[in-house]
């Protein structure tokens, strides 16, 4: 699988051991992945921010969108808590039913006790009407189960995978991409990871390392020179950002908020037709932030560690760095496309780094 920095592209600050947000501890990442015969190419991706065993511990979170033209579920309840349980899942726009029962199923299995109480997952998505069949009850519950059984440390897959299996990016074939980065604060190191599900931008915009190459790679895009629906831009972009940094909900909202920077790296000035829309969890304060329903009549307290506002500059940093080398990994691993109508997406040409 060839990455970014494989291209030689210089990019700033210094990644983790997998340059993937499993890089923070307890992170795991899983995917299905659907590609039949000539309409189908979608997925799914699950993010397990605890992994499987802890995945009803809350992690403090926050959340931003750039653009509404898009779906997160369960933003209501982060936004009233701060408080994030159970898997993320990044789709299409027409599974997030699906994915949304998969995992209410997948708890019901696992931890029955949980699910006695209520479940409100997180299910994002991005359009990929382009090169699948939409509207075709494609993914099912279980295919979000699956994705969530597969979930692992370690490499995580990128390209055309899980969610990202039918998603286009600048006009080249887009979808899952992930980067990391180490952060020092006194004398801890934190990680702050981001997973992004690619499907936004026109190809005219794209910026890699700072050089609008867009402008001189105008050849061969069939988004633009063929007729369909679409502008050139119109797609989504969902955003997750993972760190093991101690942080409030409202400092994890600000990590959210930085993501359009990152992506406005690589070129794009944000198309009405995208749903931008991010999210940003700290797995630090284990046992904090819970919304349980009370077990006696005891007076209980919670408390949180956190990095002081003055303090979390560097963390902002990070998110805009792992933001735009995500992008450019989930670019830089993917293959040529061809799917419903026989709509093909060309791959970004990497010879034209790898040749200089």
């Amino acid at each position: 699988m060839t990455r970014a920095r494989d291209l030689g592209i210089s990019l700033p600050g210094q990644p983790g051991a997998h340059n993937a947000i499993t890089d923070v501890p307890g992170v795991q990442v899983g995917c299905t992945t659907l590609i039949e015969g000539d309409s189908v190419r979608t997925g799914v991706t699950a993010i397990l921010p605890r992994g499987r065993t802890d995945f009803d511990l809350p992690c403090a979170a926050g959340t931003y969108a750039l653009n509404g033209n898009g779906e997160m579920t369960g933003t209501a309840w982060l936004a009233e808590t701060g408080s994030l349980t159970l898997p993320v899942l990044i789709t299409n726009t027409h599974a997030v039913g699906p994915c949304h029962r998969g995992a209410i199923d997948w708890v019901v299995r696992e931890r029955p006790d949980v699910a006695a109480e209520w479940l409100l997952p997180v299910v994002a998505e991005t359009w990929d009407g382009y090169l699948n069949d939409i509207n075709a009850p494609t993914v099912r519950p279980e295919h979000a189960v699956a994705a969530i059984d597969a979930a692992a440390s370690g490499p995580v897959p990128e390209g055309s995978v899980g969610g990202g299996t039918g998603m286009t990016c600048y006009g080249y074939k887009g979808g899952t991409g992930t980067a990391s980065r180490l952060v020092r604060h006194g004398s801890d190191r934190y990680t702050v990871g981001a997973l992004v599900q690619a499907n936004f931008g026109a190809r005219r915009e794209l910026t890699v390392a700072g050089e609008p190459v867009g402008r001189e790679l105008l050849a061969d895009n069939p988004m633009e020179q063929q007729p369909w629906p679409g502008p050139p831009g119109a797609g989504s972009v969902i955003v997750v950002l993972g760190t093991d940094a101690p942080l409030l909900p409202g400092q994890c909202a600000a990590l959210a908020r930085r993501v359009p920077l990152g992506l406005a790296r690589t070129g794009t000035t944000g198309s009405h037709f995208s749903g931008d829309l991010f999210l940003a969890f700290s797995t630090a304060n284990p046992g904090a932030l819970s919304s349980r329903f009370p077990r006696s009549a005891e007076a209980e307290y919670e408390s949180l560690r956190f990095v002081p506002w003055g303090r979390i500059d560097p963390f902002l940093e990070a998110v805009v760095q792992t933001v735009e080398e995500a992008v450019l990994n989930a670019l830089a691993a993917n293959q040529e496309m061809t799917g419903r109508y026989g709509r093909r997406v060309p791959a970004l040409p990497v010879r034209r780094w790898l040749d200089r």
